[in-house]
């Protein structure tokens, strides 16, 4: 079934174009797919390997034709990174909370590749892969999305002089705006895992991670020092703003979205005897 695109859906195949080229310029992995060890064996190869996975899922979400396969070949490679190269950490420092935050932001990402695959997924992936595309596969995007906003916001609370220090200077109370965003994450994330209030809490979420991008590293960009450091924050954080716009917009999609057996499904009903 070829699927319309959408504004959410756009921005974020442009974000994984944009991330493709600058790991292929580059030659190194792109903030989405950071950190990976220097003493992983052909890491260089595997630096050139996801950008062009980046470049080409980016610009193949772009085409109705080709989305479903492109989803599907951007959620598998990022679901097997994050296993490889991000639960291992978790094993290695599991009480380091900035363990934890890196997981919940690669988690992000993850979340919005499933919600996309959900919603464009072929009647080969409904067929072979059920449980993880349809309603089913969008449930899934949203918990692991959930799930990735609680440590998201425990951040904020144990880096909070860190946290603080990137508030904007025209806002006062900086330590309170950092509490308060970390604590609206966390809300977020229980809210959605427990559905209350589940698609606002996913729309504000989108919203706080949108102003974060906008108010606190595009100034830095044009103002301040723009180092190696301050434009992989910058794009780590358009990269989940990006992912959790996709899954706000899911709650959209999936209420317009027509009931009914699909193309392929009604083919098959259509040639079946009638019966009684």
């Amino acid at each position: 079934m070829v699927r319309n695109l959408n504004v959410a859906q756009m921005l974020f195949a442009a974000t994984f174009v944009a991330l493709g080229v600058i790991g292929l310029v580059g030659g190194d992995f792109a903030p989405a797919w950071q950190p990976v060890p220097r003493t992983v064996p052909e890491r260089e190869a595997l630096a050139y390997l996801c950008g062009f996975i980046s470049l080409a899922s980016g610009m193949g979400l772009l085409w109705p034709r080709t989305a479903a396969a492109a989803a599907r070949v951007l959620l598998g490679s990022l679901l097997l990174w994050f296993l490889l190269f991000r639960v291992p950490v978790l094993f290695r420092a599991p009480i380091v909370e900035v363990s934890w935050e890196g997981c919940g932001e690669s988690a992000v990402v993850v979340s919005g590749a499933w919600a996309l695959y959900a919603w464009l997924a072929s009647d080969w992936d409904r067929q072979r892969l059920g449980f993880a595309v349809g309603e089913a596969g969008v449930r899934l995007a949203r918990v692991v999305f959930g799930l990735a906003l609680i440590p998201l916001g425990l951040a904020h609370f144990v880096y909070l002089k860190q946290t603080a220090a990137l508030v904007p200077a025209w806002l006062p109370s900086h330590q309170v705006w950092a509490s308060f965003t970390g604590f609206t994450y966390i809300a977020a994330g229980v809210a959605m895992l427990g559905h209350v209030l589940a698609r606002f809490a996913a729309a504000l979420s989108a919203l706080q991670m949108g102003a974060f991008t906008l108010l606190v590293w595009v100034p830095i960009l044009v103002t301040g020092p723009r180092g190696p450091f301050q434009w992989s924050e910058a794009l780590v954080s358009w990269s989940l703003t990006a992912s959790a716009l996709v899954v706000a917009d899911s709650y959209r999609r999936w209420s317009a979205a027509p009931t009914g057996p699909t193309p392929l499904r009604a083919r098959q009903e259509s040639r079946l005897p009638f019966r009684l």
